[in-house]
């Protein structure tokens, strides 16, 4: 037996596995011959078959390390329950064995037990400091539970430990990213992808982090390496990077749908408290609640539903930021509810008691997005809505609310959802919001005189292909500057010497500091041309721009992402500023610069149109969204699948 054990750390399964059954056929009840072929199964990836061999092992013999490989098998197979309890039972046998606690430590990550993970965790660092995967795992965890800072020293520790280990460079990357340190963030992540292309979200956070800090040097192959990944199925990638870098409605689709299988097994539905029989009890699900883009749109939705016939119920999963928009939104609701500290499976529990009628996530698969809460069920209906331009592709979310222009009938085959269609518009607006004054230029770092040319979107929206046309704006309008959002020096330097490569001054970039929301509107005024970016428009800083008074330019692009400044332009009646093509945008943006009349009209009819026009009249969407909450309800009522429907 010692000669196949021996085959088997040689990594000679083949020797191993046909020793372990030779001994099996002469005596079935050998414990000794089940560990090893469960060992060599387990090694091979052959989980199913493993599962057996190593179950009679761990009756048979009393072992360190037998129900350690167990516990792993149980891990491959997504049963993290049984992993638990057995890698608890190893940890209490074999106290002294890190890899014991370190592996107990991810089966309760995958249960969402973060705080008892974290012991397991620091259990295994205190018998090895240097232990690498207990590193990385530790520092993951707190990376997920948004504590970054703790989390740097035990990455570097993981990298020191094992400078080869391809995770350990992937987590380095993804603290470095959520630290703002853009540019070590990208030579951490791709590092990982060197060592590892296969690593999962390696490369597609080496291009998040890459657009984050603008640096573009190697970003279009990069991104074609991404792309065709996706396409052959072969590795995980984030789904919203995919959206911000891909026109593709499959490639979305494939990644988003790798993404919910991998990460969100199937998970058993919730019992239900039966939902109120006078009212639909609406749950609004979100990390958003506080000083969030998400909140400045839809905080006047919460405050205008019809109490007659909704029951809200807001639920948070993200952080109390203590402003008054987050009092505003706690406010909204019937309840205000904050499960940040439980586990999904947890939260989905609380939820379901409540006896909801319809779900509404908020977040699809954003920054901080939970799905694995209506991986449950808790819902009858559960629908997406607003925080996501595209397809969930998760089996148990019913319904995408959109619009026409955002998501046309040909696109619907890549949604797993059914799309409730609004009449106008999806995206909801705030009219109760004042725009104060706007300051003078001087204050705002503008030049006296000149055309202003804007782009308030986030930098990961920035691209070379846009990025290019207005350097070309700026060389035709003589004394013209562009003004861009400051997210950070990596950014701001990288821009600079982007714009100096394409023959422009740097210091025509100006770049606009965070304000509060009201003086981030005021400002606005002083600007004279939105320019809009492609694949992925505008949003929430379009609808911004349009309530300001400032007209925005736009291009019609492939996908949901690309279409909302089109969307958001013909509710508002100015369909004139919606091109098919980026020649047209740059044609339409180099005519307006030069043509004051034309775009002194445009402002005019822009004023005229943002209290008639059905994008900025809350009380008119919030009534065509309690129409298709109303619908799905009565769908679900009388026993109909979810189905496609337009308000």
């Amino acid at each position: 037996m010692q000669a196949a054990w021996d085959a088997l750390e040689r990594n000679d399964f083949r020797f191993a596995e046909r020793a372990a059954r030779e001994a099996l056929a002469r005596s079935p009840n050998d414990a000794e011959a089940q560990y090893l072929l469960g060992s060599t199964l387990l090694f091979e990836g052959r989980f199913a078959e493993a599962r057996g061999a190593l179950e009679a092992a761990a009756a048979g013999l009393s072992r360190r390390g037998v129900r350690y490989r167990l516990g792993h098998c149980y891990l491959a197979l997504g049963d993290a329950a049984r992993a638990e309890q057995v890698l608890r039972a190893e940890t209490q046998q074999y106290p002294q064995s890190a890899n014991a606690h370190n592996t107990l430590g991810v089966a309760l990550v995958n249960q969402d037990k973060h705080a008892e993970a974290l012991e397991a965790f620091r259990a295994s660092l205190a018998l090895e400091a240097a232990h690498a995967e207990a590193n990385a795992n530790a520092a993951n965890l707190l990376l997920r539970l948004d504590r970054p800072q703790e989390a740097l020293p035990l990455a570097a520790r993981a990298l020191e430990a094992n400078p080869e280990l391809a995770d350990a460079h992937l987590s380095h990357g993804l603290i470095l990213h959520a630290l703002k340190r853009y540019e070590e963030a990208v030579a951490s992540l791709r590092r990982a992808y060197q060592l590892n292309p296969e690593t999962p979200y390696a490369l597609s956070s080496l291009v998040w982090s890459a657009l984050h800090g603008c640096d573009w040097r190697t970003l279009e192959a990069d991104v074609g390496a991404l792309r065709e990944q996706v396409r052959a199925g072969r590795v995980l990638a984030a789904p919203f990077t995919l959206v911000a870098v891909s026109d593709s409605h499959a490639e979305q689709a494939q990644c988003a749908a790798r993404h919910v299988r991998e990460t969100l097994p199937d998970r058993p539905a919730l019992p239900r408290r039966p939902p109120p029989r006078d009212r639909i009890r609406l749950v609004y699900l979100s990390a958003d609640f506080h000083e969030h883009a998400t909140a400045y749109l839809m905080a006047r939705l919460f405050e205008l539903h019809d109490r007659q016939r909704f029951e809200l119920v807001g639920v948070s999963y993200g952080p109390d930021d203590g402003s008054a928009t987050r009092a505003r939104l706690a406010r909204a609701f019937h309840r205000f509810i904050d499960v940040r500290q439980m586990s999904d499976e947890a939260a989905a529990r609380l939820i379901a008691e409540l006896g909801p009628s319809i779900l509404v996530d908020l977040k699809g698969h954003t920054a901080l997005a939970r799905l694995g809460i209506l991986a449950y069920r808790p819902a009858p209906v559960q629908a997406t809505y607003l925080g996501y331009p595209g397809t969930t592709a998760a089996p148990f979310i019913d319904y995408a609310i959109a619009d026409g222009v955002v998501i046309r009938p040909e696109d619907e085959p890549f949604y797993a959802e059914k799309i409730a269609y609004l009449p106008h518009s999806y995206q909801v607006n705030d009219d109760s919001v004042a725009v104060p004054p706007a300051p003078p230029r001087a204050a705002l770092g503008l030049p006296a005189t000149g055309f202003v040319y804007c782009c308030f979107n986030a930098t990961y929206k920035v691209q070379p292909r846009c990025f290019d046309i207005w350097m070309r704006l700026l060389a035709q309008v003589a004394g013209s500057v562009l003004w861009l959002f400051d997210h950070g020096p990596a950014g701001t330097r990288n821009l600079r010497a982007a714009a100096r490569e394409r023959g422009i001054d740097p210091e025509r970039l100006v770049f606009a500091p965070r304000v509060d929301h009201g003086q981030h509107l005021a400002r606005q005024q002083r600007a004279d041309l939105f320019l809009d970016t492609l694949p992925y428009n505008a949003h929430t800083t379009a609808s911004d721009a349009l309530w300001a008074g400032l007209p925005v330019v736009t291009c019609r692009g492939s996908t949901f992402a690309g279409r909302v400044a089109a969307s958001l332009l013909g509710a508002l009646g100015l369909p004139e500023l919606v091109t098919a093509n980026l020649a047209g945008y740059e044609a339409l943006a180099l005519k307006l610069a030069r043509d004051p009349g034309a775009l002194a009209a445009l402002r005019e009819k822009l004023e005229r149109n943002r209290r008639a026009s059905p994008l900025f009249d809350s009380e008119r969407l919030c009534r065509d969204l309690e129409r298709a909450y109303l619908r799905m309800w009565e769908l679900h009522q009388r026993g109909a699948a979810p189905r496609r429907f337009a308000v």
